[in-house]
């Protein structure tokens, strides 16, 4: 990430370079920034438990889950402290369905070709730029070469890469080290562009996909001998962006259910994102392992009343970013409250409203400037409510009205999953909490409904469970 500063903004102009929307990933912006509390109010600290199960895996068997949560947690950021956590055992290796691969058309088969070409070129780095300081052993860079040996365009063009390779400084091109550099190379911009690949080719390695996981298992297990013998620790593969909206639900099913056995049998250990929505399914029964979920944080109880402690974790997690003297009274708890304890929109509403104060050369945020930002992230929410051609599944607005009022009210059997409630889930119109999988409106909807008229004001005016 690289936060363009590791203290507090201590003035309207500094506040967005301290709420950037990038997770946290350095040792530094961790230990300025980061946040416990909110863990003890959103059902314990989840990376201490992916903790304990590699520490009890390391150097008996493979550690394997998948780590979910609603979008705007702070997944990655939570990764990044599992990094620091195992370093002593663990080499992290990070690879996202979004940026490595095409997020539209990748297959199973590239999981395993991204994972091999990784830990290859990762092994054969020097120690002290996060590798094991030797390269795989000839007869493992062979039997790769080998595979792939009858595609003679994917080989072709390897060679290519391999002299460009060695025009930068990197190994001979007639090395079979270099080769296999080149081909990765070739791989990976295949993979992320995957519409130029020939179907043949695509084909032809799925025939012999037994054949390639064999193939990978043994330079797994090689490049982990290497890494052990080095430094004491073993690699750790962490998948991330499987979970975004941006990949088709088909290909996740096909990727974790119809494939569920290529995970099962690679011989590493292993982290991957994946959709609550499928995690909640009734397919769940065949994924390949279990996984941890990652709650929201509560602003409210189930009964509408204020949530103090979790109000006042997120407030933690604000004030490290900005100095609190830049909100006028009361106005740092209106953004907490509106943000429903999303990271993410705490983020968004407070870089809204430090913008508008700035613009009005102001050295605070006051409440005209909260409005603001309130009412541009609530229109947000609202048009999430509404039906759009390119949603997958067309659920109607009021059913969708129907259910929060359910879930708002209370009604615990309208908090089985379905299609209704999944459709809110992906909206984050519903919040789920506490690590007791109960769920809540977001209090920006609550809003929306109140408006509405579906949700009838107190006698003081007030709306429960809402922001005014």
């Amino acid at each position: 990430m690289n936060l363009a500063q590791t203290t507090p903004a201590q003035s309207i102009q500094e506040i967005y370079r301290t709420l950037q929307q990038d997770p946290l990933t350095t040792p530094e912006e961790l230990a300025a920034f980061y946040q416990p509390s909110i863990n003890a109010v959103r059902g314990g600290d989840k990376i201490k438990r992916l903790e304990q199960g590699l520490n009890r895996a390391h150097q008996k068997t493979y550690y394997k889950t998948f780590f979910m949560g609603h979008q705007g947690v702070g997944k990655s950021t939570e990764l990044s402290r599992l990094d620091v956590g195992v370093s002593s055992k663990f080499r992290i290796i990070r690879f996202s369905a979004i940026n490595n691969l095409d997020p539209r058309n990748f297959k199973s088969l590239d999981i395993i070709l991204t994972m091999m070409a990784d830990v290859a070129e990762k092994t054969g780095a020097p120690i002290d730029q996060g590798g094991a300081g030797q390269k795989p052993p000839e007869e493992r860079l062979r039997e790769i070469w080998d595979w792939f040996a009858t595609e003679k365009d994917t080989r072709d063009q390897a060679s290519a890469t391999a002299i460009t390779i060695e025009a930068g400084g990197g190994p001979k091109a007639d090395s079979l080290w270099g080769k296999i550099l080149g081909l990765f190379a070739t791989l990976k911009g295949e993979m992320k562009f995957s519409l130029n690949r020939k179907k043949e080719i695509i084909e032809y390695r799925f025939n012999r996909l037994p054949e390639l996981i064999k193939i990978a298992n043994n330079l797994l297990d090689e490049c982990n001998r290497i890494l052990y013998t080095a430094t004491g620790q073993e690699w750790l593969f962490i998948g991330e962006d499987f979970d975004k909206s941006a990949i088709p639900r088909p290909l996740i099913e096909d990727l974790f259910i119809n494939n569920a056995d290529v995970f099962r049998r690679l011989r590493v250990h292993m982290i991957l994102s994946l959709p609550l929505s499928l995690y909640y399914s009734g397919k769940a029964v065949e994924l390949p392992f279990k996984g941890v979920i990652l709650p929201d944080t509560a602003m409210f109880s189930q009964d509408h009343q204020p949530n103090a402690k979790g109000r006042a974790a997120v407030a933690d997690v604000l004030t490290a970013r900005v100095l609190p003297d830049l909100f006028e009274p009361g106005q740092m708890e209106r953004l907490v409250v509106a943000s429903g304890g999303n990271l993410r929109d705490l983020f968004a509403l407070t870089n809204y409203a430090a913008d508008t104060a700035g613009l009005r050369s102001a050295g605070t945020i006051n409440s005209s400037d909260v409005d603001e930002a309130i009412v541009d992230l609530r229109s947000e929410y609202e048009r999430r409510l509404g039906q759009s051609p390119y949603d997958l599944q067309i659920v109607t607005y009021e059913a969708k009205a129907d259910r929060l009022l359910k879930i708002y009210s209370g009604q615990q059997e309208f908090q089985m999953t379905d299609e209704v409630l999944y459709s809110l889930l992906q909206s984050r119109a519903v919040q789920e909490f506490n690590g007791q999988r109960w769920f809540g409106v977001h209090p920006l909807v609550v809003e929306v409904l109140a408006k509405q008229g579906k949700i009838t004001r107190s006698v003081t005016g007030g709306i429960p469970g809402g922001i005014s």
